[in-house]
Formats: C-alpha cells, sequence, structure tokens
C-alpha cells in the first residue's frame, strides 16, 4: 500500500513507504466490496478514488488480501464479465463478511479516536 498526495506526488518517497498496521487493507477492502461486488482492479480503483488518491493499493498486497479473506469466509468470488467484456474474478461479502466490516470499523474508529488523543495532548 502506497500513501501518496493527490496528482500523483508521492507523500513519501517510494523507498519509504508508510505501512499500514495490520488488518487495514483487510477493512479497506471489506468497505469497498460493501454496496456491490467488484473485481480486483475496481476494488483498487475504489479504494484510491474514496481515499482522495491517498491510498493505492498495489497488486501484490491486493490479491494475498483477497485470498486471506476469502480463505476467512468473509468474501467469496465469481467469475463474470467486466464492463469491457473480459473474464474477470468478483468479489463480494458474506454475512459474516459484512459481520466482520462493522466489528472492523468499529475497532479501527476506537484505535483511531484513542491515537488522536494522544497525539493532541501537549
Amino acid at each position: 500500500m502506497l500513501l501518496s498526495k493527490p496528482k500523483g506526488r508521492p507523500l513519501v518517497s517510494e523507498s519509504a513507504r508508510i505501512e499500514l498496521p495490520q488488518g487495514t487493507l483487510d477493512l479497506l477492502i471489506l468497505k469497498a466490496i460493501a454496496l456491490e461486488p467488484q473485481h480486483g482492479w475496481a476494488i483498487s480503483e475504489r479504494i484510491h478514488q474514496i481515499s482522495g488518491d491517498v491510498l493505492k493499493v498495489q497488486q501484490g498486497s491486493l490479491y494475498p488480501a483477497l485470498h486471506r479473506l476469502e480463505r476467512r469466509g468473509w468474501i467469496k468470488a465469481s467469475w463474470d464479465v467486466s464492463d469491457n467484456n473480459r473474464r474477470a474474478k468478483y468479489y463480494e461479502l458474506t454475512r459474516v463478511g459484512r459481520t466482520a466490516l462493522g466489528e472492523q470499523a468499529a475497532a479501527w474508529r476506537s484505535l483511531t479516536t484513542a491515537v488522536g488523543l494522544l497525539l493532541d495532548t501537549p
């Protein structure tokens, strides 16, 4: 996962990537497919677009995360035809995945609130 400023200007250099806390990518993927099934490239683009062009998910991170979520039973995959008439694997939330999304989002909000309190302390 690469963090960058809008318009492609890097927030950090390519060699000094910021690592997200463990599980963050899983949460972002679950949220990206919460409304409708998406194929891998569309998931990556949705995260990039919704984050205001700040978060860019690399293929080498995305697909292992998708496989991990599928093994957990949080998402399921099926083959379909994409908008450009190519076969693509679409991922969608399962009932268990929707519950996990709610739990993960609540945990993330609690964590960021606590960190924010610490950072705002003089």
